[in-house]
């Protein structure tokens, strides 16, 4: 029986552009984080995908790839608005069970729900609703299977704007045309360590058992492949989030070290913000900076457990003031914060000293000033000048609260 229904929004970002600006429609379109040729590209559409070009191509390449592309600037509060309406259309034929990104959400089907024709019958309602309600452009492939995995493989197999049904019957040979990167969770790192093993296709890795798929992993996640690859329906494995992080490429006139600075403070007290709203705390903040002229550096420090703002700036300053000095002088390209080794709230055991929760209570009133009256309203003065720059980014993993976009 078919179990998961998965829905996978085309070109997200490119599609929303599109629906919103009608000059665009039929046209190459790629979103960038900022206009520039230095930046990459963070969608495309179908239009401009023909010419080679994806998410990560830099944005001067894509112009020599197509003379006519359109960038576009992204719009992270947009593309939210649509995200919330797309789930409640989808809602309103059948109820989304989990959100997995901002573009990819999946829904349980039950009783007569998971007969074949029934549960193509709510895919094919579910995108006339998506075109109805949020828009025409807006469009979706629909992946229907035994599995959450299996229902997601389906939505690569016909794009854009498909509908694939797997059934269960027709697994796991139904897979074998596939590349092992095709697969969800498979990327160039974990295809090497197969390779390694003597598997390069799809068909290989289907006929390996229990033993061997898990040997192959290095872990029980094997096990859990050997049955998600013949559609068995098991319990979703538990994740845990390992880090929190923010990264700007500076525009030409903020490229100079103490702007480089301003902007790192200014990520920081997004991450910092982040973090407080994840439930989580951190033991290490990461620093790095890419130069138009000069090597990489990053560098890191660590800390006791924390969550406020304020004594994350003091490990930034610790960080900052190890930077070469050839670095000063130099011109900054791309800036990033990273906090690491994270802690869920019910692990960590919370601030010992009066300084420690004065330091946290001053971070969570600040968070509630800046979700009432405006993200900028209360800050430290290292980010002044700069609380424009570096607004929020959308990961494809999370949706973020609407209250940190500015």
């Amino acid at each position: 029986m078919l179990n998961v229904l998965f829905i996978d929004m085309n070109s997200y970002f490119a599609s929303v552009e599109q629906q919103e600006q009608p000059r665009l429609r039929g046209r190459p379109v790629a979103v960038a984080p900022v206009l520039a040729d230095t930046t990459c590209c963070i969608a495309a559409s179908y239009e401009a995908k023909r010419f080679g070009i994806r998410t990560g191509t830099a944005v001067g390449l894509a112009q020599r790839l197509c003379p006519d592309l359109h960038v576009v600037e992204a719009r992270p509060a947009l593309y939210v608005q649509y995200h919330h309406r797309i789930v409640e259309a989808i809602e309103s034929r059948l109820p989304v069970d989990t959100v997995h990104s901002i573009d990819e959400m999946s829904c349980r089907l039950l009783g007569p729900e998971r007969r074949p024709d029934h549960a193509e019958r709510i895919a094919r309602q579910i995108k006339q609703t998506l075109r109805d309600r949020v828009g025409p452009f807006v469009r979706c492939s629909i992946g229907v299977g035994p599995n959450r995995f299996i229902a997601k493989v389906a939505t690569d197999l016909q794009k854009p704007d498909g509908l694939t049904v797997v059934l269960p019957q027709d697994l796991p040979h139904r897979l074998h045309g596939l590349g092992l990167t095709d697969l969800p969770g498979i990327a160039a790192a974990m295809r090497g360590r197969l390779r390694r093993c003597g598997i390069d296709t799809v068909e290989q890795l289907c006929a390996l058992d229990k033993q061997q798929i898990r040997e192959a992993w290095g872990s029980v996640v094997g096990e859990y492949w050997w049955h998600w690859l013949r559609g068995h329906d098991l319990p979703e494995l538990p994740t845990r989030r390992q880090t929190v992080s923010h990264s700007h490429v500076l525009p030409p006139e903020l490229r100079r070290d103490t702007d480089a600075r301003a902007v790192l403070i200014r990520l920081l007290h997004k991450a910092a913000a982040r973090l407080r709203s994840l439930q989580y705390w951190a033991g290490q903040l990461d620093v790095r900076l890419s130069f138009m002229d000069h090597p990489k550096w990053s560098d890191q420090q660590t800390f006791e457990l924390c969550q406020d703002t304020l004594t994350l700036l003091e490990a930034f300053e610790a960080v900052w003031a190890r930077r070469p000095r050839s670095a000063l002088t130099a011109k900054p390209l791309k800036v990033a914060v990273v906090l690491g080794d994270l802690v869920p709230d019910r692990s960590a055991p919370g601030p010992l000293f009066p300084q420690a929760r004065n330091r946290l209570a001053l971070a969570r009133v600040m968070d509630r000033l800046n979700r009432r009256f405006g993200s900028h309203t209360v800050y430290f003065g290292g980010m002044h000048g700069v609380s424009q720059a570096a607004p929020m980014r959308i990961s494809f993993t999370s949706i973020p609260d609407p209250s940190l976009l500015a």
